[in-house]
């Protein structure tokens, strides 16, 4: 089944905590995800930020709306109970909990009324998605929106470059992802090869123990990078005689170039413009920090004495 979201966990947390026993919350989730039926891999997958686990992560927000409204209880570190007015509301036989239900309690209502304040521009957006979502999962998805729209924004200004511009590009990102020591070493080929196939050349690392040999195709979206021009690559890099190359491409590759594997030595990395745009991204190239924001959690450790 599909990973539940966090209203749905609020009344299966509850019914396991109803035996008034406090309980590691770590066992506890591992306890919702076996009644869950959650896979292995469920139980694995990532926040779109890659930095918590989805499930754990909405059993947490699940616990955090129980406890505002003082149906859970948190003795102690890591420890989860019920409490008595989480008993009177199990005893009620409800079908579901969700917020409408524990919009009865105060504590609660003023814990809502204290987000709303804080994110007032998510009147704009579609309430009932948000309801299913917790803050977190919130801002995750509303970034990877931002950066997918950078990113085609990216590509699309990359597009328009000339070859030169593109050229010299492709080596500043590859010299930011620690390549080749300095621009002014690492670039001075591009433009100078003069061998079919081949547009620069960068060091493997700051020694330059190895060269690494770089294919640039500045192409529009409708042109993909076939099996052919790979082939044309190749040759270039054995008469070179090299055995490293990178070629990058501000569109796509074909089926039969991502499936294809030189039968020497030969190592190619293929990175299109979807690639291409988020190593931009990741490593500052061609963009600017417009705002950043620091999630905070309580620090448990400070408080124990």
């Amino acid at each position: 089944m599909p990973i539940p979201d966090y209203q749905t966990i609020m009344l299966p947390l509850l019914k396991q905590l109803s035996d008034r026993k406090e309980y590691l919350f770590k066992d506890v989730i591992a306890l919702l995800g076996k009644q869950f039926k959650l896979t292995e891999e469920e139980m694995s997958e990532l926040l779109p930020s890659g930095q918590s686990l989805l499930f754990a992560n909405r059993v947490g927000w699940a616990r955090t709306y129980l406890k505002k409204a003082g149906l859970l209880d948190a003795p102690k570190r890591g420890v989860v109970c019920i409490t008595e007015r989480g008993l009177q509301v199990l005893i009620g036989n409800p079908k579901k909990i969700d917020n409408n239900l524990l919009k009865q309690f105060p504590e609660f209502v003023e814990f809502q009324n204290i987000k709303k304040e804080e994110s007032g521009s998510l009147e704009q957006t579609d309430l009932t998605q948000v309801e299913k979502q917790t803050p977190e999962e919130t801002i995750d998805l509303a970034y990877q929106s931002i950066r997918q729209s950078l990113a085609q924004e990216l590509i699309d200004t990359v597009r328009r470059l000339s070859p030169a511009f593109f050229e010299r590009l492709v080596v500043e990102l590859l010299v930011k992802m620690g390549y080749g020591g300095s621009m002014k070493d690492a670039g001075k080929a591009i433009g100078k090869t003069g061998d079919e196939g081949i547009d620069g050349t960068i060091k493997e690392d700051k020694l330059g123990l190895d060269i690494i040999y770089i294919q640039a195709k500045r192409w529009q979206a409708g042109n993909v990078v076939g099996r052919p021009e790979l082939h044309k690559f190749v040759g270039a890099l054995a008469g070179q005689g090299a055995k490293k190359g990178i070629f990058i491409t501000t569109s796509t590759f074909s089926k039969d170039a991502l499936n294809y594997a030189p039968k020497n030595e030969t190592k190619i990395v293929l990175i299109d413009g979807v690639q291409l745009a988020q190593l931009m991204i990741d490593y500052n190239l061609g963009v600017s920090v417009q705002r950043s924001y620091d999630i905070k959690r309580l620090d448990n450790d400070y408080f124990e004495e």
